[in-house]
């Protein structure tokens, strides 16, 4: 069994294990997300342990060799930290999305009890339309990728990976990347016989026969979460389609509707000389709050929208860690059941030669071996310990991979414990920072209407 300081994850080497250096905790966020150390003493074992701060930003998309084919935009990627892992306090170099694409699929290699989080997806309609330059969408892809930045900032054993420093400190980018695949941190397990058996047991078993009620409990809080997800995405997208979805045939555009009243209301005003003024003046007010839904869309309904999809594939990827953890669970409780056949079978073999039992007893199946055995000569003494002295050996390889099976689980279970708590920590910060938004929009689009709209109607 594996003690509660074995880390058997951490598969990076860390550069700099030494303590945090001092700094101003006025000049960094607080709060869960931000979490700076923990040194006051009170945390348990299982919880997640910080050594200080990693702020990111992602900013000014370039077109880059733009007049070629080969044109890519890259990102300005800055950070603060007062980590000992990294050289300067403030970091910052170029990278493009493959850059990106390839730090995270190496985070995920490299700790896989870690929940890494997600990039936007690439094969989209505007690498095929040629779009993927326009303003619009860099800006979008722009903010998708503060948004993993951030992500992996706020988690304590990611933010202290030599590959994170690396990504920005490194001027030699592409060279580390190749030195990272020729000689990832750690080493890297050999394939064996137990690992091709467990690999064929747990393809055929889908379900933990004893679960973990604690984790049983976790799965039902992310259900219940990516629920909350999926039904705040489906009600603004409903919301998002009758205010502004661009198309006035559809009778759902409410913005275009409050525009066809304004003009005519305009019209009506020609017809109704004594109102002119009253009626343009009303004309004008509608046309001002129809600008203002379309403005409160695009300012706020999408982002939500783009934050809740963004928040429920993170969701996914702690639903993955959490899946990952069962299939160790897997791996332990079906080479225990192999170990317990392996060994009734030299038990049996054992009985035999020693005359103190036969196959009689012992099932339908063990007397037909019995029977085939005979057939094929095999019955012999002389076979049968034989065969004995090789389920010794497999008796042995399989203990030593069931122990280690054991210990991987429970160290497994430690880390994902940890991970709900870290996930959690950034859940809290990612809604609050979210409704905020929402809520400042919405404050925002009501006082814009509210004095032009009390004008109207007095």
């Amino acid at each position: 069994m594996l003690g509660d300081d074995d880390d058997v994850f951490d598969s990076i080497t860390w550069e700099s294990p030494a303590p945090a250096a001092s700094y101003d905790t006025q000049s960094v966020p607080s709060g869960p997300g931000f979490r700076q150390s923990t040194s006051d003493g009170n945390e348990g074992p299982l919880d997640p342990k910080w050594e200080g701060y990693l702020i990111t930003h992602v900013k000014d998309p370039v077109k880059e060799l733009a007049e070629t084919k080969d044109a890519y935009v890259s990102y300005l990627v800055q950070a603060k930290s007062n980590l000992p892992i990294f050289s300067t306090p403030n970091p910052s170099a170029r990278r493009r999305f493959q850059d990106f694409v390839f730090l995270r699929d190496n985070l995920v290699r490299d700790f896989p009890a870690c929940v890494v989080p997600p990039l936007p997806d690439k094969h989209r309609l505007e690498y095929i339309t040629g779009d993927r330059f326009s303003p619009e969408f860099m800006e979008r892809r722009r903010l998708d990728l503060h948004r993993f930045l951030q992500r992996v900032s706020r988690h304590p054993t990611l933010q202290r990976s030599t590959l994170v420093r690396a990504f920005f400190e490194s001027t030699e980018w592409h060279v580390h990347m190749h030195q990272h695949i020729a000689h990832p941190p750690g080493q890297e397990p050999t394939p064996g016989i137990i690992d091709n058996i467990s690999d064929t047991l747990l393809n055929a078993f889908a379900r933990v026969r004893k679960p973990d009620e604690r984790f049983l409990d976790m799965r039902e809080g992310v259900d219940k979460f990516e629920e909350g997800l999926t039904v705040s995405d489906r009600l603004y997208t409903r919301i998002r389609g009758r205010t502004s979805d661009g198309n006035s045939e559809s009778g759902e555009d409410l913005t275009a509707d409050y525009h066809d009243l304004a003009v005519a209301v305009q019209g009506l005003g020609f017809l109704e000389s004594g109102i002119t003024d009253q009626l343009n003046h009303f004309s004008n007010t509608l046309l001002e709050f129809s600008a203002l839904l379309r403005h409160t869309t695009h300012t706020t309904t999408d982002p939500l929208l783009l934050h809740l999809h963004s928040l429920l594939s993170y969701s996914h990827a702690n639903r993955a860690v959490l899946k990952l953890r069962d299939q160790k669970q897997l791996d332990f409780e079906e080479l225990s059941d192999y170990l317990s056949g392996v060994t009734a079978e030299r038990d049996r073999l054992a009985a035999v030669i020693s005359g103190h039992a036969g196959s009689t007893g012992l099932g339908l199946g063990a007397y037909l071996k019995d029977r085939v055995d005979a057939i094929r000569g095999a019955d012999d003494d002389r076979s049968r310990v034989e065969k004995m002295r090789k389920l010794d050996s497999r008796i042995k390889e399989l203990q030593d991979a069931v122990t280690t099976a054991h210990e991987t689980s429970d160290a497994f279970s430690d880390e994902t414990l940890r991970e709900q708590s870290i996930f959690q920590f950034a859940k809290e910060a990612e809604m609050k920072e979210m409704l905020g938004n929402l809520a400042d929009g919405e404050i925002e689009f009501y006082k814009a209407v509210r004095d032009p709209l009390n004008v109207s109607i007095q």
